[in-house]
């Protein structure tokens, strides 16, 4: 009889045990509640001190309740919104948050989907504020004080072509301030949210071909300031090149004279030292002469009038006057 007696105090206990007893992990916080009401402070829940392993409750009566300790992820739906130059983008944000207050949590929230819910309005509504209240050139560029690398062969003078805009805040800036103004709304569910960025940036359909549109007319001017440029320097080489030519001419011409001339003069000096030399070949020099002139001047068809004691006329009298003498 004690015997069994004490088989059943035994596995009284030991239930009464295993229902006082719960350990506690690393990666969660717990709390008690009884009958629906909180009992004492969340365990485990300051991340300074280490209040994992083994702990006890009110066996029957209370509760026990875990919830995530560590840093959670959110990750919102990409959305199409406008910016402040009235361009629609499709933005894509995702955020890390934490359950700072469990004991709010649990009574606002009970479970971690209604929580990502919660933050999906929030945040969205924040990121959609920010957006609106900038341009794109904001949103695409990382810093303020970053500085593009530019190509500066595509930069036309006195022209904005490939320069891009001045920029007042840039992306890093945007996600701070949607920060700031989603944390003070997700602080009352008991959420602390440790940080909000930017996944991905697009343009909306209907809008990318307004995009490449730019683009294309801002290549095309480049183009054109390429070709006119190339065509200033075509100008200028093929200026160079025919005055260089006229150059060239011009100095062959004075050679080609100045040869001629001297050919002319030692000609002349010969046919005055053959002149001179004896009267044959005077006469033979003064009718070879006579020959080249009527050659140069009488043609064809050239009809010629000559007074009789013309000196042209000479060569023809003499023949003239043989022709007779041998008849």
């Amino acid at each position: 009889m004690k015997s069994i007696l004490s088989i059943v105090l035994l596995v009284v206990a030991s239930i009464i045990i295993s229902n006082s007893a719960y350990t506690v992990k690393q990666t969660e916080q717990v709390f008690i509640t009884q009958f629906g009401m909180f009992v004492g402070d969340a365990i485990n829940a300051d991340p300074e001190k280490n209040e994992a392993g083994l702990h006890w409750k009110t066996p029957f009566i209370q509760k026990v309740n875990s919830i995530e300790k560590r840093i959670l992820e959110w990750d919102g739906p990409a959305t199409d919104m406008p910016t402040r130059d009235k361009l629609y983008i499709n933005v894509d944000t995702f955020a890390r948050w934490r359950i700072s207050d469990p004991k709010t949590y649990y009574e606002k929230l009970r479970d971690e989907r209604s929580a990502l819910s919660r933050l999906d309005d929030i945040i969205g509504s924040a990121t959609r504020d920010s957006i609106a209240a900038n341009d794109l050139i904001e949103v695409v560029r990382s810093e303020k004080d970053r500085k593009p690398a530019v190509d500066e062969s595509l930069i036309a003078a006195n022209s904005n072509i490939g320069i891009l805009p001045a920029i007042k805040h840039g992306r890093k800036v945007l996600t701070e301030q949607i920060l700031s103004a989603a944390q003070p709304k997700v602080q009352a569910w008991g959420i602390e949210l440790i940080d909000v960025r930017f996944k991905r940036i697009n343009y909306k359909s209907d809008v990318i071909g307004e995009i490449y549109s730019r683009m294309a007319s801002e290549r095309l001017q480049i183009a054109d300031r390429f070709r006119s440029e190339g065509a200033g320097e075509a100008a200028i080489i093929i200026g160079r090149k025919d005055r260089d030519l006229l150059q060239i001419k011009s100095e062959a011409y004075r050679k080609e004279r100045e040869i001629q001339g001297k050919a002319d003069a030692e000609a002349t000096s010969i046919y005055a030292d053959a002149y001179s030399s004896s009267p044959v070949a005077a006469d033979f020099y003064l009718f070879i002469k006579t020959l080249e002139t009527y050659q140069r001047t009488l043609g064809k068809d050239t009809t010629a009038i000559f007074t009789t004691d013309s000196d042209l006329f000479s060569l023809f009298k003499s023949i003239d006057g043989k022709k007779k003498g041998e008849q």
